[in-house]
């Protein structure tokens, strides 16, 4: 296993500037947030070339590139829509709004070398029983797992407490009811443990679908991202059922709560997580792609 960073945790910055500061403080892989500031549909060939630039020269992988929200397609920052336009929404118009947004993501993803992409359900709608909600989710996902396939990507469902998708079993359902390959999980331990799963029983649930991991510590089950090390997360156990597991891929540390303190957090969240988080003899993460 290799420590990653999500550059959602330097979002005070531009994304060239985030991987650099990324990789000085160790980490070898670092995952792309793929909405505002960082990244938009829009982005044209210059803008991405620096950021090829930025990964050649620095070495990291991309463990993941982040499409769990859109708020780069709202005129500015409103909380409240932050997962809106979702994937699972009611509206066929606003679902596909969602789906060409993150079509686009992948086939970012796919230019930065990137080998999965992440994506989150949305929040149940009011009047909207869940079960509707879930079918269309599935549909968008199928739509987006050959889209995905196409570009030799991986789609992986972020859970989250509050969300339509809030549990480690309702992921391995839609894991199975899909039946694409190229879908699987993008694990949150901190989720988790919020959700009040045993984080040990949902990797050993998810074993073999898990794309990508992200890592924070949380207190109290109270859903804030914390430094590793100020909460209440067992992080060697953590260690210890991802290798049970045969987890090649990445441990991607996700602190957007510290983005006013972005190196600060970066450092020490890698100085806590090195003595557990660290690469076996030969560990590679799956699918590492070589930027030409």
């Amino acid at each position: 296993m290799r420590l990653a960073y999500s550059t959602n945790g330097f979002t005070e910055v531009d994304l060239p500037t985030a991987i650099r500061r990324i990789a000085e403080h160790g980490y070898t892989g670092v995952e792309l947030l793929a909405d505002r500031p960082h990244w938009h549909p829009a982005m044209d060939y210059r803008d991405r070339q620096e950021v090829l630039h930025a990964l050649r020269r620095t070495g990291l992988a991309v463990s993941n590139v982040n499409a769990n929200t859109a708020m780069g397609l709202w005129p500015e920052w409103m909380p409240e829509t932050i997962f809106e336009p979702s994937l699972s929404n009611r509206d066929p118009a606003v679902r596909q709004r969602r789906i060409e947004y993150t079509e686009a993501a992948l086939d970012f993803a796919a230019a930065m070398g990137a080998t999965c992409l992440s994506v989150s359900s949305g929040r149940t709608e009011a009047a909207v029983p869940p079960s509707e909600g879930r079918s269309w989710f599935a549909d968008s996902l199928d739509d987006l797992c050959e889209r995905a396939q196409d570009r030799g990507l991986l789609i992986g469902i972020e859970y989250e407490p509050g969300l339509l998708i809030e549990t480690a079993a309702e992921v391995r359902r839609l894991i199975d009811e899909v039946n694409h390959p190229a879908l699987g999980a993008n694990l949150d331990i901190g989720h988790a443990v919020c959700a009040g799963e045993n984080p040990l029983e949902s990797i050993e649930l998810l074993a073999g679908r898990i794309w990508n991991v992200h890592i924070e510590d949380i207190r109290g089950r109270k859903h804030f991202h914390l430094i590793p090390g100020e909460g209440d997360i067992d992080f060697a156990a953590v260690a210890r059922a991802l290798r049970a597991v045969d987890y090649p891929g990445f441990v991607t540390v996700e602190l957007y709560t510290c983005s006013h303190r972005a190196d600060e957090a970066a450092s020490r969240a890698h100085q806590h997580l090195a003595q557990f988080f660290h690469p076996e003899v030969g560990d590679t993460a799956p699918g590492w792609r070589t930027l030409s």
